[in-house]
């Protein structure tokens, strides 16, 4: 493996020059960030690819015997590399995406729990040995290859010529639930919760809608990223098919290294819409941070956090170093919290994972039992929501989003959902009202362009 440094590009220049290239995936600093949101990646034409459709592992269309995450990690140990002192990150590994409905292959839940739709994988892997890094922080580009000829070959790609494209507009949006349907299903956890089955889960709704000429990969997404510009974006294509997220939340960072086996989660519970009045909208991030409400359920989560990551992590690691932390995006505040530990000699990235996923924050708690009563009131697959996309590298390292602020296309539907945590003190009026404000800067970037350009 060489890395050479080239001059910088803007990595959404290098990914107009690469689009026409086959399973394009583009991890997406989207809002710079010293520590979460420095690096992105740009990678196409994998070398393999890694799935997993009904249960069953598949490297490159064939069929894997045993169990998916054992092959997984069979096939990451066959290409395993040490890290390189000084090198980005990421230099080589898998880049892609778990549906939620990967939770099947850890946990056993009752028949409530929608399976993912028939062909639809449950993980989705290419894996790449050359793409493009970008340090978005001091500006500088490197190229990661297997030698020399295959470097050149791909800073060659970047002198195609881009095709232009534009985004879908006008769309109209139809809402999988009305307000009285999902407020009335609000009422059902709340009852739940009374009963003492669970102490939150976390409830959502689809919006779809079906653009007339088909929807160009990366045009949606860089309106998407315009309107709301986030540090653990990314667009993944197949195809037709494609997902595309703005999430500001990180499910789960593994180092490797010198200080390897450490890990971080940081869960998003608590969110308020912002205010265009300066002195209104920090008003409304302090009562978010003093809102009983939204502190008791973002800390239910963190013991989640820390029960599932203490499975796999050493006894006594697992620390809270941020608790309730206000972080501001284009249209909400959030409060955000970090969950750290060191991995158990012996286990890696799989073991983590699957421990752990679906990340608490987009279940409730207890999960399992959480997750039967989501599957029992939304009636269907969430895909690529709250599932992780990111990478996984061959030095054992892993970086993945929760998938929130996700869109999908199914090469005829455009698909978001949005959804928050419903607790004992959940008023569903208002839990209706936070699912559109999550919502409501992706649909805005296509129902009216001009003001996705005016939030950039």
């Amino acid at each position: 493996m060489i890395i050479v440094e080239i001059p910088w590009i803007d990595p959404l220049e290098a990914a107009a020059a690469m689009a026409s290239q086959p399973r394009l995936a583009l991890l997406d600093s989207a809002m710079p960030h010293e520590t979460l949101g420095r690096w992105s990646y740009l990678a196409a034409s994998p070398f393999g690819l890694f799935q997993v459709v009904d249960g069953i592992a598949r490297w490159n269309d064939a069929a894997i015997a045993g169990a998916p995450m054992e092959a997984l990690r069979h096939l990451l140990r066959q290409h395993a590399r040490p890290a390189m002192a000084g090198a980005p990150p990421f230099t080589g590994g898998a880049i892609g995406n778990f549906a939620y409905e990967a939770g099947h292959l850890f946990e056993r839940f009752g028949s409530s729990v929608p399976a993912a739709a028939p062909g639809s994988p449950q993980i989705d892997l290419p894996f790449y040995d050359r793409l493009l890094a970008f340090d978005t922080i001091e500006k500088r580009a490197f190229v990661i290859a297997p030698d020399q000829a295959c470097a050149e070959r791909l800073v060659e790609g970047l002198e195609a010529k881009p095709r232009q494209a534009s985004a879908p507009s006008a769309l109209t949006w139809r809402d999988s639930r009305s307000r009285s349907e999902y407020e009335a299903e609000v009422a059902r956890v709340v009852a739940y919760i009374r009963d003492g089955d669970i102490f939150q889960a976390n409830l959502s709704h689809r919006f779809s809608a079906t653009p007339q000429h088909g929807a160009d990969p990366l045009a949606t997404y860089l309106a998407l990223r315009r309107s709301n510009p986030a540090p653990f974006a990314a667009l993944l294509v197949d195809g037709e098919r494609f997902i595309a997220s703005t999430s500001p939340e990180r499910f789960l960072r593994l180092d490797a290294g010198q200080d390897g086996g450490r890990v971080e989660a940081r869960p998003i519970k608590g969110t308020k819409r912002r205010c265009a009045h300066a002195a209104m909208d920090i008003a409304i991030a302090q009562s978010l941070a003093r809102s009983e409400k939204d502190r008791a359920e973002n800390i239910m989560i963190v013991d989640l956090l820390r029960n599932d990551l203490s499975r796999v992590c050493e006894a006594g690691s697992v620390e809270v170093p941020l608790l309730c932390g206000i972080e501001t995006y284009a249209s909400v505040h959030h409060l955000t919290s970090a969950v750290t530990g060191r991995l158990k000699a012996g286990l890696d990235v799989t073991d983590l994972i699957a421990a752990t996923f679906p990340g608490g924050s987009i279940t409730g708690a207890p999960k399992i039992r959480a997750m039967e009563i989501i599957g029992e009131l939304e009636r269907e697959p969430r895909g690529a929501y709250c599932g992780a996309i990111g990478w996984i590298g061959f030095d054992g390292a892993a970086d993945l989003n929760i998938a929130i602020r996700t869109l999908s296309y199914d090469g005829k539907d455009l698909s978001v959902r949005a959804g928050g945590g419903i607790t004992l003190l959940s008023d569903p009026f208002a839990e209706y009202d936070e699912t559109l404000a999550k919502a409501e800067r992706l649909i805005a970037a296509f129902e009216d362009p001009a003001r996705a350009e005016e939030a950039a």
